[in-house]
């Protein structure tokens, strides 16, 4: 054998043990070394009340005994409200209702202070890690809370308020949506109003990770010319497996990768599968019950017409009709993430509390499973440790190191 051959078959010996070693290292080891972050889920209205407690193993998708029994070290709870009428009343309302939901998330780690902890830094989530604590970073989604101000921003973020998204499902006078009320203006602002190009650079000051989840093509194409820090989408799927306006285009994909910035792929199932060729014949008829056209329009499904609880029961009636998705299914979207973008631009989000959840991940207490997936497809403890939590945080450190308190 030559001195080349010989070589060959060492470093082939060598590989084989290293992969074999990989293999049999116990999938609850690997995850239980990784620094798991979940970075969105919702929180109900009531959060701290009776099974809302986060106390608790209650009826929602995150609390804290399903956090500890997932071995998640680290969640984004959004402060989130639903888009209303853009009138004083309606911008009133949805402040009250904004303000109850951060003074609850901000009570869980008073409530609960030997097994949770506020995270106002990426330091304090890895401190939180090591002392064997639930960190609980403070998120904000839909600025249509703030009406036409920026001045909400700097009391929330005094408040912890660490994450900030424009938008949700319809327009409102930071941004355009990616899914813009059936009733209103398709394209208001072009992307990002005068006030939400004021708010980049206001969230940079401060370091606030910009999250350009839900936003437009151009919404999020103007976000990374106007921002001197990374971005993160906090839960977005991917057009290249299923074609829907939330999901992020492949433009939009390697744009986030040059900014420095990650994709959190979203365990929400009808962004990871598509509903098949006779879902339309199926939905219509549900869609007729509630009222709405026959047929969904490009960008909206039409239900911000209907009251919220319509709207839940709307949207339980149409995923009983969906495939059900499975961490097989979000673990292909991240494949397809990774493939494009590289390893240390991807992470993973649940959305759980406002229809996240999928069969093998339906709650946090779940989490392993995702890991067992990235595994079983070959995915190294390193590669894993990045999904989970490590290229979030150094978009946090990033973002951090570009404020200007």
């Amino acid at each position: 054998m030559t001195r080349t051959a010989l070589l060959a078959a060492v470093a082939a010996i060598a590989l084989s043990t290293v992969v074999s070693a990989h293999a049999a290292e116990p999938v609850a080891a690997i995850h239980a070394r990784a620094l798991v972050l979940d970075s969105h889920a919702d929180v109900p209205q009531d959060l701290g009340v009776g099974p809302h407690d986060f106390g608790v193993d209650g009826d929602g998708q995150v609390d804290l005994p399903k956090l500890e029994r997932g071995q998640v070290d680290a969640a984004v709870l959004a402060v989130f409200v639903s888009q209303g009428p853009r009138t004083p009343e309606g911008y009133a309302k949805a402040r009250q209702d904004a303000d109850a939901k951060l003074a609850a998330i901000i009570a869980i780690p008073q409530r609960y202070p030997d097994r949770a902890v506020p995270a106002r830094s990426a330091a304090d989530v890895e401190a939180a890690a090591k002392a064997g604590k639930r960190a609980i970073i403070v998120g904000f989604l839909n600025a249509y809370p703030f009406g036409e101000s920026l001045d909400p921003i700097d009391a929330y973020y005094r408040a912890g308020v660490r994450s900030f998204g424009f938008v949700h499902a319809g327009n409102n006078a930071y941004a355009d949506s990616s899914r813009p009320s059936a009733a209103g203006a398709k394209v208001e602002w072009g992307g990002l109003s005068p006030l939400g190009k004021a708010a980049v650079a206001k969230l940079n000051d401060l370091g606030v990770i910009i999250d350009v989840s839900q936003l437009t093509p151009d919404g999020v194409r103007q976000v990374l010319a106007l921002t001197r820090a990374p971005v993160v989408a906090s839960h977005s799927g991917v057009q290249g497996v299923v074609d829907a306006p939330r999901n992020l285009s492949d433009a939009e994909l390697d744009a986030i990768k040059a900014n420095g910035g990650v994709v959190q792929v979203v365990a929400f199932g009808p962004y990871l599968v598509k509903p098949g060729p006779d879902f339309a014949a199926r939905v219509a008829p549900i869609r007729a019950q509630f009222g709405l056209p026959a047929a969904y329009a490009k960008t909206s499904d039409g239900t911000e017409t209907l009251p919220p609880e319509k709207r839940t029961d709307y949207s339980h009636a149409i995923n009983a009709l969906l495939p059900k998705a499975t961490v097989k299914d979000l673990v292909n979207s991240v494949d397809y993430a990774v493939k494009r973008i590289g390893i240390d631009h991807v992470g993973l989000s649940s959305d759980f509390n406002h229809g996240g959840g999928v069969v093998g991940w339906a709650n946090e207490g779940e989490a392993a499973g995702v890991t067992a997936e990235l595994v079983a497809r070959g995915y190294s403890e390193v590669d894993i440790d990045k999904l989970w939590g490590g290229n979030y945080l150094r978009v946090f450190k990033a973002v951090e190191a570009k404020a200007r308190h």
